[in-house]
C-alpha cells in the first residue's frame, strides 16, 4: 500500500515541478517590440493588403475523374475508363496473345515479391511490404518564389 502512496506523491511532485518551471519560463520571455511611431506631421500608413492565393476546393473524386477524362470533355467514355486497365493487362501479358494465363500472372507476382523481400527471409515485414505499393506522384506544392539573396556592399 505504501508503494501506491509513494507513486501518487511522486506524481504530484512532478506535476508541481512542471507548473513551477512553466510559470518561470513564461515570466522570462522578452516582450514583443513595439512598432515605431510615425514622424510628426505624417499620418501612419495603413497596412498593405496581403494577397492570399486562392485554392480550388476539389474533392478526391473530382481529381480521380479528371485523371480518367483524357480529352477533358467532362465525360468519361468506356475507352477512357478501360485505358488504364489495358496498360496494366499489357504489362502482365508477356507473350502478347491477348490472354492472361496463370503462369504469366504468377511470374509477375513472384518477381514483385522477390524484389520486395530484401532480407531474403521469404516473408515481408511492414517496411518491405510498403515497397510493393503503387508509386504515386507527389502532391503539387506551392510555387512560391525563392528568397532573394541580399546584395553585398
Amino acid at each position: 500500500m505504501w508503494r501506491y502512496g509513494a507513486g501518487v506523491l511522486s506524481a504530484l511532485l512532478l506535476a508541481a515541478g512542471g507548473v513551477v518551471l512553466f510559470r518561470g519560463a513564461a515570466q522570462t520571455e522578452a516582450p514583443l517590440p513595439q512598432p515605431k511611431p510615425a514622424p510628426a506631421g505624417m499620418a501612419p500608413l495603413p497596412p498593405a493588403p496581403v494577397a492570399v492565393p486562392s485554392a480550388t476546393a476539389r474533392t478526391r473524386e473530382e481529381k480521380r475523374f479528371d485523371r480518367y477524362d483524357k480529352d477533358r470533355d467532362g465525360r468519361v467514355t468506356r475507352e477512357e475508363y478501360l485505358a488504364s486497365r489495358r496498360k496494366a493487362f499489357a504489362k502482365l501479358d508477356v507473350n502478347r496473345d491477348g490472354q492472361l494465363s496463370f503462369d504469366e500472372w504468377a511470374v509477375a507476382t513472384t518477381t514483385k515479391f522477390a524484389k520486395a523481400d530484401a532480407d531474403r527471409s521469404a516473408t515481408l515485414d511492414a517496411a518491405e511490404f510498403a515497397t510493393t505499393a503503387i508509386p504515386r506522384k507527389p502532391a503539387a506544392r506551392c510555387a512560391c518564389p525563392a528568397p532573394r539573396a541580399e546584395a553585398e556592399d
